[in-house]
């Protein structure tokens, strides 16, 4: 990757707009480019938490495993999003896996402590990471209450909108939204089963209110869902 497109990344990049020209150049000299191949692991449980990630293209899963060897996806990550933060406040060996989707994934890596210095010498930088932790906390929590007190069609249903309303594309009076997820994967979001996606979708799409097929779902009138 040169100099140009990493400058370039870091420009687009909403965290980064805290700093100055030359702070971009200083943090480009300390960053790494990869490319990662679907369903490649970006980190697992108990490795070291001494490096921070920064999504240029694709989809990262962030998940765990119950006991009983379930996957559960806490959040998903889509490009131009840090994700790998929690060294920043003192994890120190990863609690969850990174793992990349049904595509390669393109992303830079930086090590915490480089990105903790920039942190102590920017003010703006460092209360910009720290929105990001609340903005975070804050869908865990909501996350949390969904879980308590709604039920499996309503938190698949507000999956797909929450979805839609931050990452869909509007074709006339419907929303277009291309995803990575299999019906597993809605599932292990929403802690719910395969089974009931498939039945929430399909009920769904018999109402017209969505169609869906591999990689996308169109809805039809987000007001009617």
């Amino acid at each position: 990757m040169n100099n140009e497109a990493k400058m370039s990344f870091l420009t687009q990049f909403p965290l980064f707009s805290a700093l100055s020209p030359e702070e971009r150049i200083e943090l480009g000299s300390l960053m790494d480019y990869k490319v990662k191949s679907k369903y490649s692991f970006i980190y697992l449980p108990e490795d070291p938490s001494d490096m921070i990630y920064f999504l240029a293209k694709g989809t990262i899963k962030i998940g765990t495993h119950s006991s009983d060897g379930k996957e559960v996806i806490k959040s998903l990550i889509h490009p131009l999003a840090m994700f790998g933060e929690l060294g920043l406040i003192g994890e120190r060996n990863r609690q969850d896996f990174a793992q990349a989707l049904k595509e390669d994934v393109h992303l830079y890596s930086l090590k915490v402590s480089d990105f903790k210095k920039m942190m102590r010498n920017n003010f703006e930088l460092c209360s910009s990471v720290m929105n990001l932790f609340g903005s975070r906390l804050m869908r865990a929590e909501n996350k949390l209450e969904s879980l308590i007190f709604k039920d499996a069609r309503t938190r698949i249903i507000e999956f797909i909108k929450d979805s839609v309303a931050s990452r869909g594309r509007r074709v006339g009076y419907e929303m277009l939204l291309k995803h990575s997820l299999t019906h597993q994967d809605i599932a292990n979001i929403t802690c719910t089963s395969r089974q009931t996606v498939t039945l929430v979708l399909n009920e769904l799409k018999k109402s017209d209110l969505i169609y869906f097929n591999r990689g996308k779902i169109l809805v039809r009138d987000i007001a009617k869902l």
